[in-house]
């Protein structure tokens, strides 16, 4: 499952917020701007706002979500961003909305006033059904339903494919070698455009300087050209990174070709190809997705077999041949690898029945249905699977040895530890996680110490040390004593001694033996606790 919290902007929303997730982008010059769709398809966005990118009316950053009330309930099929920025969206019913930076008329509105606010795009629109956007850094193309292109924005390359170099401030078709065609895909670099047609063909056109169009020359284009060097390839997919290309074919072939200054073709070198050559052909397994974005120089791959490969820049290095990852889905490259840290497509969260180890595990603890043991502790049934804890902890592989009484018994009865303390104890083993009280944490870690469980004894000290109060503050550092925890007793022992007159007023501070009272006044007064 794709996660969302591996794109730093997204660590500033909380769990419930993430969990309500179900499509995503971040997008900005530096990644700082993020826009996502609920499962109720409500918009929020939160971020920089750099040239009112986040459509919230006003020029004010914001790390709380905030709600664009004009595209609430409506499905978005289609997404992307600009590097003004400026954000383009196609919803479900096929209209389009954009706003933001608009310097160039990107917005096609006609004028080049900044969109505060999500606005229809209707110009030469009317009656279009629009399925996919694409930005350039300051042009703008979508495609619509029949096949069509209309493109608008910065032309200073030809990058809107009309003949001139003249901004186009509203869509218009792009015709010429498109005429009669039907385009299945969309692509754009910083100035340059891309086309797939049904049949398979690649059409390019815009800025050509380092062979981002792959015609074999670097001759910028005013109107689309087919790539001749693709002829007798069926292409399936194309991606555009800031100043390369990636084409997929539909044999699982990878062709790259474009700039290549740190190694974002993949071929081994730093040299620039002005026409598409193939690359990670020894690969064993066939290609099924690539990506790219015109914000970035990397490039990645996902192979039929899962595996997905990396290269170009990664983080400031140049990687010049696919560098096999250990992701398993090419977004996790981008969040990861890119500079700027921003998603490549409109990230859909993949909310499935499918299940990890760890998932299957935490699911069936404590489950009547599957388990073969029960713990009875204070009265109170526990059900768990043997296997498991002969797996996670040396005590119970002890324990369920065929010479041992208690490999034997369906039910084992506990009465040294309290029900809380061992169900979380036991929970701990299907999960590795604990989530107890600090109070109920000290018997946890009596529990960990007897059982020599290390890992599960730090997760204790680390839940005390979170919960450490005036008022229990006394009763924490006795444990911590008791359980021989040096670590966790110091932390409780300084808390004491900075909240000393507080700490004196408690139960818990006169409940103690004197034998600890004197130890700790001693040791208290070593500090200068009592200096005046």
């Amino acid at each position: 499952m794709v996660d969302v919290s591996k794109w730093p902007l997204f660590t500033l929303l909380g769990a419930q917020d993430i969990a309500s997730i179900r499509q995503a982008c971040i997008f900005g010059t530096s990644a700082n701007e993020a826009i996502y769709i609920t499962h109720d398809d409500e918009v929020f966005v939160f971020g920089l706002n750099c040239s009112n990118c986040l459509g919230t009316g006003d020029n004010q950053s914001t790390i709380m979500p905030r709600k664009l009330d004009s595209l609430s309930g409506k499905k978005v099929v289609s997404l992307s961003y600009g590097s003004g920025p400026h954000v383009l969206l196609a919803t479900e019913e096929g209209e389009l909305f954009a706003w933001g930076h608009n310097g160039y008329s990107q917005l096609g509105n006609g004028t080049t006033n900044q969109g505060i606010s999500p606005v229809l795009v209707s110009t030469n629109l009317l009656n279009k059904k629009v399925t996919e956007v694409a930005c350039g850094s300051h042009h703008s193309m979508a495609l619509t339903y029949e096949g069509e292109v209309y493109a608008w924005g910065y032309n200073n390359c030809g990058q809107v494919g009309s003949g001139s170099t003249a901004n186009q401030p509203a869509p218009r078709k792009v015709s010429n070698c498109l005429q009669n065609k039907v385009v299945v895909s969309i692509a754009c670099g910083q100035t340059s455009s891309m086309a797939v047609v049904d049949n398979g063909e690649v059409y390019g056109w815009g800025y050509n300087g380092n062979g981002q169009l792959g015609l074999g020359n670097n001759g910028n284009q005013l109107t689309p050209c087919r790539l001749a060097a693709l002829q007798g390839f069926c292409v399936l997919q194309i991606a555009s990174g800031y100043a390369h290309s990636l084409a997929l074919t539909d044999e699982g072939l990878l062709y790259a070709w474009g700039a290549n200054t740190y190694g974002q073709l993949g071929t081994g070198n730093k040299s620039n190809q002005l026409s598409p050559v193939q690359i990670m052909a020894e690969k064993e397994s066939r290609i099924v997705e690539i990506a790219a974005c015109h914000s970035t120089h990397t490039s990645a791959a996902k192979t039929q077999s899962g595996q997905v490969f990396m290269w170009g820049q990664c983080r400031g290095q140049a990687i010049v041949l696919p560098h096999l990852t250990h992701f398993t889905c090419t977004d996790d490259v981008f969040a990861c690898f890119a500079m700027p840290s921003v998603m490549w497509r409109l990230l859909s969260m993949e909310h499935d029945d499918f299940l990890t180890v760890a998932q299957s595990l935490k699911k069936e603890f404590d489950s009547p249905e599957t388990s073969d043991l029960k713990f009875s502790v204070d009265g109170k049934y526990i059900h768990v699977h043997k296997a498991v804890l002969k797996i996670r902890c040396e005590h119970f592989r002890s324990m369920f040895q065929s010479h041992w009484n208690e490999d034997m018994k369906e039910v084992i009865e506990i009465d040294q530890f309290s029900y809380p303390v061992y169900r979380s104890f036991l929970e701990f083993l299907y999960t590795d996680n604990v989530d107890l009280p600090p109070e109920d944490a000290i018997g946890l870690l009596d529990l960990a110490t007897s059982y020599c469980e290390n890992r599960l004894k730090r997760l204790c000290q680390h839940i005390i040390k979170r919960g450490i109060t005036v008022e229990n503050a006394f009763s924490l550092l006795s444990a911590a004593i008791r359980y021989d925890a040096e670590d966790l007793e110091e932390f409780c022992f300084r808390f004491c001694v900075n909240h000393l007159t507080e700490v004196t007023r408690t139960a818990a501070f006169w409940q103690i033996d004197g034998n600890m009272l004197k130890e700790f006044i001693c040791r208290a007064s070593r500090c200068g606790a009592f200096k005046n």
